[in-house]
Protein backbone atom coordinates (compact mmCIF):
# COMPACT_ATOMS: atom_id res chain seq x y z
CA UNK A 1 0.00 0.00 0.00
CA UNK A 2 1.15 3.83 -0.89
CA UNK A 3 1.06 4.59 3.30
CA UNK A 4 2.88 1.92 4.33
CA UNK A 5 5.78 2.90 1.62
CA UNK A 6 5.93 6.11 2.57
CA UNK A 7 6.56 5.61 5.79
CA UNK A 8 9.14 2.97 4.97
CA UNK A 9 10.87 6.08 3.30
CA UNK A 10 10.58 8.14 5.88
CA UNK A 11 12.15 4.99 7.86
CA UNK A 12 15.02 4.08 5.81
CA UNK A 13 15.98 7.26 5.13
CA UNK A 14 15.75 8.44 9.39
CA UNK A 15 17.85 5.44 9.31
CA UNK A 16 20.34 5.41 6.88
CA UNK A 17 21.01 9.02 6.20
CA UNK A 18 21.24 9.89 2.38
CA UNK A 19 19.71 7.35 -0.51
CA UNK A 20 19.35 7.98 -3.76
CA UNK A 21 15.78 7.12 -5.98
CA UNK A 22 17.60 4.15 -7.12
CA UNK A 23 18.10 3.11 -3.93
CA UNK A 24 15.12 3.70 -2.37
CA UNK A 25 13.48 1.80 -5.05
CA UNK A 26 15.68 -1.70 -4.80
CA UNK A 27 14.87 -1.60 -1.57
CA UNK A 28 11.11 -1.09 -1.68
CA UNK A 29 11.04 -3.02 -4.81
CA UNK A 30 9.19 -0.29 -6.67
CA UNK A 31 10.38 1.08 -9.66
CA UNK A 32 12.44 4.89 -9.87
CA UNK A 33 9.42 6.58 -11.21
CA UNK A 34 7.12 5.18 -8.19
CA UNK A 35 9.73 6.54 -5.54
CA UNK A 36 9.67 9.98 -7.30
CA UNK A 37 5.78 10.25 -6.58
CA UNK A 38 6.39 9.03 -3.35
CA UNK A 39 9.10 11.81 -2.75
CA UNK A 40 6.41 14.28 -4.06
CA UNK A 41 3.40 13.22 -2.19
CA UNK A 42 5.89 13.63 0.94
CA UNK A 43 6.75 17.03 0.20
CA UNK A 44 3.02 17.48 -0.62
CA UNK A 45 1.99 16.30 3.18
CA UNK A 46 5.08 18.88 4.64
CA UNK A 47 7.99 16.37 5.75
CA UNK A 48 11.37 18.29 5.24
CA UNK A 49 12.56 16.29 2.59
CA UNK A 50 14.86 17.35 0.00
CA UNK A 51 17.47 16.23 -2.49
CA UNK A 52 20.46 16.82 -3.84
CA UNK A 53 21.52 16.69 -7.69
CA UNK A 54 24.70 15.10 -8.80
CA UNK A 55 27.19 11.89 -8.21
CA UNK A 56 26.72 11.99 -4.68
CA UNK A 57 23.26 13.41 -4.48
CA UNK A 58 20.03 11.96 -3.03
CA UNK A 59 17.13 12.38 -0.81
CA UNK A 60 17.85 13.13 2.64
CA UNK A 61 15.42 14.45 5.55
CA UNK A 62 15.76 17.77 7.71
CA UNK A 63 18.83 17.28 10.51
CA UNK A 64 16.88 16.29 13.47
CA UNK A 65 13.77 15.75 11.79
CA UNK A 66 12.56 12.06 13.96
CA UNK A 67 9.06 10.20 12.64
CA UNK A 68 6.92 9.01 15.17
CA UNK A 69 6.00 5.41 16.25
CA UNK A 70 2.29 5.87 15.14
CA UNK A 71 3.61 4.16 11.58
CA UNK A 72 3.49 0.77 13.11
CA UNK A 73 0.44 -2.05 12.26
CA UNK A 74 -0.83 -4.22 14.94
CA UNK A 75 1.29 -7.12 13.48
CA UNK A 76 4.36 -5.41 13.71
CA UNK A 77 4.29 -4.00 17.40
CA UNK A 78 3.62 -7.72 17.86
CA UNK A 79 6.39 -8.99 16.04
CA UNK A 80 8.47 -5.95 17.53
CA UNK A 81 7.80 -7.34 21.08
CA UNK A 82 8.03 -11.12 20.13
CA UNK A 83 11.82 -10.66 18.57
CA UNK A 84 13.20 -9.34 21.98
CA UNK A 85 14.06 -12.51 23.29
CA UNK A 86 14.75 -12.25 27.20
CA UNK A 87 16.76 -15.38 27.82
CA UNK A 88 19.43 -14.86 24.75
CA UNK A 89 19.51 -11.01 25.92
CA UNK A 90 20.20 -11.42 29.35
CA UNK A 91 23.32 -13.94 28.29
CA UNK A 92 24.76 -11.32 26.62
CA UNK A 93 24.59 -9.06 29.16
CA UNK A 94 21.91 -6.84 28.11
CA UNK A 95 18.74 -7.93 29.39
CA UNK A 96 18.41 -4.72 31.19
CA UNK A 97 19.04 -2.97 28.34
CA UNK A 98 16.28 -5.10 26.29
CA UNK A 99 13.91 -4.37 29.24
CA UNK A 100 14.65 -0.75 28.95
CA UNK A 101 14.18 -0.24 25.13
CA UNK A 102 10.83 -2.38 24.92
CA UNK A 103 9.86 0.02 27.99
CA UNK A 104 10.52 3.25 25.34
CA UNK A 105 8.92 1.48 22.46
CA UNK A 106 5.91 0.63 24.42
CA UNK A 107 5.68 4.30 26.16
CA UNK A 108 5.99 5.82 22.16
CA UNK A 109 3.06 3.37 20.72
CA UNK A 110 -0.58 4.28 20.22
CA UNK A 111 -3.17 2.64 22.59
CA UNK A 112 -3.72 0.08 20.69
CA UNK A 113 -1.07 -1.12 19.85
CA UNK A 114 0.11 -0.89 23.18
CA UNK A 115 -2.09 -3.56 24.07
CA UNK A 116 -1.20 -5.31 21.10
CA UNK A 117 2.50 -5.72 22.68
CA UNK A 118 1.19 -6.49 26.17
CA UNK A 119 -1.00 -9.52 24.85
CA UNK A 120 2.21 -10.77 22.66
CA UNK A 121 4.61 -10.79 25.42
CA UNK A 122 2.05 -12.89 27.79
CA UNK A 123 1.02 -15.08 25.61
CA UNK A 124 4.31 -16.43 24.25
CA UNK A 125 7.49 -17.20 25.64
CA UNK A 126 10.83 -18.20 23.77
CA UNK A 127 12.77 -20.95 25.50
CA UNK A 128 15.33 -22.08 22.77
CA UNK A 129 16.70 -25.47 23.96
CA UNK A 130 16.01 -28.81 23.51
CA UNK A 131 14.36 -30.80 26.43
CA UNK A 132 16.83 -33.51 26.76
CA UNK A 133 19.98 -31.53 26.52
CA UNK A 134 20.99 -29.15 29.44
CA UNK A 135 21.69 -25.63 28.75
CA UNK A 136 25.38 -25.21 28.12
CA UNK A 137 26.92 -22.70 30.58
CA UNK A 138 29.02 -20.29 28.65
CA UNK A 139 30.42 -17.96 31.32
CA UNK A 140 32.58 -15.63 28.61
CA UNK A 141 29.70 -15.13 26.30
CA UNK A 142 29.30 -11.56 27.63
CA UNK A 143 32.81 -10.85 27.20
CA UNK A 144 33.27 -12.21 23.79
CA UNK A 145 29.93 -10.25 22.92
CA UNK A 146 32.22 -7.04 23.78
CA UNK A 147 34.70 -7.94 21.83
CA UNK A 148 32.43 -8.66 18.94
CA UNK A 149 30.58 -5.55 19.55
CA UNK A 150 34.41 -3.44 19.57
CA UNK A 151 36.34 -5.62 17.42
CA UNK A 152 38.67 -6.63 20.10
CA UNK A 153 41.40 -9.35 19.60
CA UNK A 154 40.81 -12.45 22.48
CA UNK A 155 43.93 -14.69 22.98
CA UNK A 156 41.29 -18.04 25.00
CA UNK A 157 42.35 -21.80 25.62
CA UNK A 158 40.14 -23.86 24.08
CA UNK A 159 39.04 -27.03 24.32
CA UNK A 160 38.02 -29.01 21.00
CA UNK A 161 37.04 -33.01 20.47
CA UNK A 162 40.60 -33.73 18.93
CA UNK A 163 44.09 -34.72 20.11
CA UNK A 164 45.60 -31.92 21.68
CA UNK A 165 41.93 -31.39 23.29
CA UNK A 166 43.05 -28.12 24.76
CA UNK A 167 44.28 -25.65 22.45
CA UNK A 168 45.65 -21.68 22.59
CA UNK A 169 43.86 -19.69 19.99
CA UNK A 170 44.01 -16.32 18.98
CA UNK A 171 40.42 -15.15 17.56
CA UNK A 172 39.67 -11.83 15.73
CA UNK A 173 35.47 -12.27 16.84
CA UNK A 174 33.42 -11.59 13.49
CA UNK A 175 29.75 -12.08 15.21
CA UNK A 176 27.80 -14.23 17.63
CA UNK A 177 24.86 -17.32 16.72
CA UNK A 178 22.29 -18.59 18.92
CA UNK A 179 21.74 -22.30 17.54
CA UNK A 180 19.47 -24.68 19.44
CA UNK A 181 20.41 -22.84 22.37
CA UNK A 182 23.70 -23.09 21.75
CA UNK A 183 26.01 -20.17 21.39
CA UNK A 184 28.54 -20.18 18.40
CA UNK A 185 31.23 -17.01 17.74
CA UNK A 186 32.23 -17.13 13.91
CA UNK A 187 36.05 -15.31 14.24
CA UNK A 188 39.31 -15.04 12.14
CA UNK A 189 41.31 -15.55 10.64
CA UNK A 190 39.36 -17.81 8.02
CA UNK A 191 36.65 -17.21 9.34
CA UNK A 192 36.07 -20.27 11.57
CA UNK A 193 33.32 -21.27 14.02
CA UNK A 194 34.21 -22.02 17.53
CA UNK A 195 31.51 -23.11 20.61
CA UNK A 196 31.58 -20.34 22.97
CA UNK A 197 30.80 -22.72 26.27
CA UNK A 198 34.11 -24.66 25.31
CA UNK A 199 36.31 -21.58 26.07
CA UNK A 200 38.44 -22.67 28.87
CA UNK A 201 39.96 -19.58 29.44
CA UNK A 202 39.65 -15.98 27.84
CA UNK A 203 41.61 -12.86 27.85
CA UNK A 204 40.93 -9.95 26.26
CA UNK A 205 43.58 -7.73 24.73
CA UNK A 206 43.72 -3.71 23.64
CA UNK A 207 44.78 -5.06 20.31
CA UNK A 208 42.20 -4.30 17.21
CA UNK A 209 41.27 -5.97 14.39
CA UNK A 210 39.34 -4.80 10.96
CA UNK A 211 36.30 -6.79 10.09
CA UNK A 212 36.07 -7.45 6.44
CA UNK A 213 33.62 -5.28 5.04
CA UNK A 214 32.39 -8.35 2.51
CA UNK A 215 31.78 -10.72 5.55
CA UNK A 216 28.15 -11.26 6.05
CA UNK A 217 27.32 -13.35 9.34
CA UNK A 218 24.14 -14.34 7.85
CA UNK A 219 25.50 -15.83 4.64
CA UNK A 220 28.54 -17.64 6.09
CA UNK A 221 26.06 -19.85 8.88
CA UNK A 222 24.17 -20.81 6.22
CA UNK A 223 27.10 -21.99 3.82
CA UNK A 224 28.58 -23.63 7.25
CA UNK A 225 25.43 -25.64 7.53
CA UNK A 226 25.77 -26.89 4.46
CA UNK A 227 29.09 -27.71 4.37
CA UNK A 228 28.34 -29.21 7.89
CA UNK A 229 25.37 -31.31 6.85
CA UNK A 230 27.67 -32.29 3.66
CA UNK A 231 30.32 -33.32 5.63
CA UNK A 232 28.18 -35.49 8.27
CA UNK A 233 26.37 -38.02 5.60
CA UNK A 234 29.32 -39.68 4.03
CA UNK A 235 27.92 -42.91 3.80
CA UNK A 236 24.73 -44.24 2.62
CA UNK A 237 22.64 -47.53 3.72
CA UNK A 238 19.72 -49.55 1.81
CA UNK A 239 16.90 -50.23 4.63
CA UNK A 240 13.11 -51.60 4.39
CA UNK A 241 10.95 -49.56 6.31
CA UNK A 242 7.77 -51.39 8.46
CA UNK A 243 4.58 -49.43 6.99
CA UNK A 244 3.93 -46.04 8.94
CA UNK A 245 7.59 -45.80 10.14
CA UNK A 246 9.19 -42.62 10.07
CA UNK A 247 12.58 -42.01 10.00
CA UNK A 248 14.36 -37.92 10.64
CA UNK A 249 16.04 -35.46 9.02
CA UNK A 250 18.32 -36.21 5.67
CA UNK A 251 17.36 -39.46 5.92
CA UNK A 252 13.34 -38.63 5.98
CA UNK A 253 14.14 -36.54 3.27
CA UNK A 254 16.11 -39.51 0.81
CA UNK A 255 12.99 -41.23 1.85
CA UNK A 256 10.14 -38.96 0.86
CA UNK A 257 12.51 -38.48 -2.74
CA UNK A 258 13.20 -41.96 -3.20
CA UNK A 259 11.45 -44.67 -1.69
CA UNK A 260 9.54 -47.42 -3.35
CA UNK A 261 6.90 -49.98 -2.06
CA UNK A 262 7.87 -53.66 -2.27
CA UNK A 263 5.77 -56.25 -2.68
CA UNK A 264 4.78 -56.49 1.15
CA UNK A 265 4.04 -53.20 1.92
CA UNK A 266 7.47 -52.41 3.23
CA UNK A 267 9.29 -49.14 1.86
CA UNK A 268 12.83 -49.71 0.27
CA UNK A 269 15.25 -46.72 0.24
CA UNK A 270 18.87 -45.51 0.31
CA UNK A 271 18.90 -43.23 3.07
CA UNK A 272 22.41 -40.85 3.96
CA UNK A 273 23.86 -42.08 6.82
CA UNK A 274 27.09 -40.41 9.51
CA UNK A 275 28.64 -43.77 9.84
CA UNK A 276 28.13 -47.37 11.01
CA UNK A 277 28.44 -46.64 14.29
CA UNK A 278 26.37 -43.98 14.58
CA UNK A 279 23.74 -45.06 12.10
CA UNK A 280 23.80 -48.89 14.47
CA UNK A 281 22.55 -47.05 17.46
CA UNK A 282 19.74 -44.86 15.79
CA UNK A 283 18.64 -47.84 13.50
CA UNK A 284 18.49 -50.10 16.85
CA UNK A 285 15.85 -47.49 18.57
CA UNK A 286 13.23 -48.64 15.59
CA UNK A 287 13.18 -51.89 16.54
CA UNK A 288 11.89 -54.85 14.04
CA UNK A 289 10.27 -51.87 12.11
CA UNK A 290 13.86 -51.39 10.23
CA UNK A 291 16.18 -53.81 7.93
CA UNK A 292 19.20 -52.86 7.29
CA UNK A 293 20.22 -54.79 3.83
CA UNK A 294 23.45 -52.77 2.63
CA UNK A 295 26.66 -52.19 3.28
CA UNK A 296 27.18 -55.75 5.19
CA UNK A 297 29.03 -53.97 7.89
CA UNK A 298 26.32 -52.41 9.57
CA UNK A 299 23.69 -55.46 9.51
CA UNK A 300 26.46 -57.87 10.69
CA UNK A 301 27.14 -54.96 13.31
CA UNK A 302 22.82 -55.06 14.31
CA UNK A 303 22.62 -58.92 14.08
CA UNK A 304 25.16 -58.90 16.65
CA UNK A 305 24.14 -56.79 18.86
CA UNK A 306 20.08 -58.53 18.87
CA UNK A 307 21.65 -61.81 19.05
CA UNK A 308 23.03 -60.36 22.51
CA UNK A 309 20.02 -59.07 23.32
CA UNK A 310 17.73 -62.11 22.92
CA UNK A 311 20.58 -64.10 24.72
CA UNK A 312 20.27 -61.73 27.66
CA UNK A 313 16.15 -61.67 27.94
CA UNK A 314 16.16 -65.27 27.00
Amino acid sequence: MKSSRLVSILLLLQTRGRMTAAQLAEELEVSVRTVYRDVEALHAAGVPLYGDAGHAGGYRLLDGYRTRLTGLTAGEAEALFLSGAPGPAAELGLGSVLAAAQLKVRAALPAELRAHADRISGRFHLDAPGWYADADEAPYLPAVADAVWNSRVLHVLYRRWREPTDVERRLEPYGLVLKAGRWYVVAGPGPRTFRVDQILELAASDEEFTRPEAFDLGMYWDAYQRDFHERLHRAEALVRLAPGTRLTGAAAAAVEADGRTDNHGWTVATVPIESVDRAHDEFLRLGAAIEVLQPQELRARIAATVTALARTYA
